[in-house]
């Protein structure tokens, strides 16, 4: 779930230095020199593919997210991809539906698609962007393969809460992935996103929580099934070299720079995030009438600062008054994407109302650990002078 192009609506005065949506270059100022030194020794190693580093990383990360196997990937679309392929090889649930929404940029959509099930969407709540946990379990049903469970933003979905209805309603049996490409490092209940599901799906996209420099992502599981499925799918199918044990396999590897420069921003991710939250924090508290902060009340580490506004466009240009950029995460929902269009799929009772309303009306502030306080009160100032 990657940023879009920048928005270009802003003020054309060139004394106002730009308070930018993201800045990469920043990550690596601190530490240049280690992280270029890292890099380095992963190129002269000769070594890189499925290598030490690849190896070393992905240890590190399970144990971070409190599970017992990690699968280093390509990227984040294939990770879910995989996954979803991993859990509905039975027979009983290939080419099955799989719940998900359909505010969430269309990632999920595109790998179940890939992985031959029909997208059912659930609605979400509007405060946190998130699914509604009845709205998934009104679309359960026989032919329901897995839930794709997304903790949009940086909020964290209730899980737990979500496993608990789902046993009530009959229905304790299908898997839960969780989509985890913007919540690197969210907890519920003292528990890591990630580690709440059957399975789950990292993306190390360069804008996540935990980016690198390219592409890159993960797949987490204790089940050691599913890790044993995982591994022979991103590679081929193979069960050993050559030979093709398992249909749907691909080419899909974390390479050893990537792997090399994860390893190295991991022990700072904790920091990062708590920056993050603190600049979702403040913007909270400026915000006058007429914007509401997204929020997940189960917690979050603010990948992205979203706000709604029923005047959207006139708060963005506020902001692009005053050198701020903004964007829309996302503004069309999978359902009405044209690529789509007369393919089955199936939508919960009520036309996904908060969804629709929310398209309308969500605008992404900038947010990210580099950002300097000046930035910030910049924006806050925006905030607070905005009025309807």
């Amino acid at each position: 779930m990657g940023f879009g192009m920048p928005n270009t609506n802003m003020s054309t005065d060139t004394k106002i230095s730009l308070v930018p949506i993201n800045d990469l270059k920043r990550m690596v100022s601190g530490d240049q020199d280690e992280l270029l030194d890292a890099i380095r020794k992963t190129v002269l190693s000769g070594w890189w593919l499925n290598g030490v580093e690849t190896r070393s990383f992905c240890d590190q990360f399970a144990a971070y997210v409190g599970v017992s196997n990690c699968q280093g990937v390509a990227n984040g679309t294939d990770a879910l991809e995989i996954a979803l392929r991993a859990l509905t090889m039975d027979n009983e649930r290939r080419g099955g539906e799989a719940i998900t929404v359909a505010n969430a940029g269309g990632y999920s959509t595109i790998a179940l698609r890939l992985a031959g099930l029909i997208p059912a969407y659930a609605d979400i709540d509007e405060s946190s962007q998130l699914a509604s946990l009845p709205s998934i379990v009104s679309l359960l049903r026989p032919e329901t393969a897995a839930v794709v469970v997304t903790h949009l933003y940086g909020g964290v979905v209730d899980v737990v809460r979500l496993r608990q209805m789902m046993v009530e309603a009959g229905y304790g049996h299908v898997p839960i992935l969780e989509d985890c490409a913007q919540a690197h490092g969210v907890r519920l209940q003292g528990r890591m996103a990630g580690s709440l599901g059957d399975i789950a799906t990292f993306s190390f996209y360069p804008t996540k929580n935990l980016g690198a420099f390219g592409d890159g992502g993960a797949i987490v599981t204790s089940n050691e099934a599913l890790a044993e499925r995982c591994q022979m799918l991103r590679q081929y199918g193979w069960a050993s070299k050559y030979q093709n044990q398992i249909p749907g396999g691909r080419n899909s590897r974390l390479d050893e720079v990537q792997a090399a420069i994860l390893r190295h921003l991991l022990p700072g991710l904790e920091a990062a995030n708590a920056r993050r939250v603190a600049i979702l924090d403040a913007y909270q508290a400026a915000a006058g009438k007429g914007v509401q902060l997204v929020r997940s009340m189960n917690g979050t580490v603010a990948h992205l600062a979203v706000a709604l506004c029923d005047e959207r466009e006139g708060l963005m240009q506020h902001l692009a008054d005053r050198g701020i950029q903004c964007e829309v995460h996302y503004p069309i929902l999978d359902c009405d994407q044209e690529a789509w269009r007369g393919l089955l799929c199936r939508i919960a009772d009520g036309d996904l109302q908060v969804s629709r309303s929310s398209a309308k009306r969500i605008v992404t502030l900038p947010c990210f650990p580099g950002m300097t306080d000046q930035e910030l009160r910049r924006v806050c100032d925006a905030l607070s002078s905005w009025s309807v």
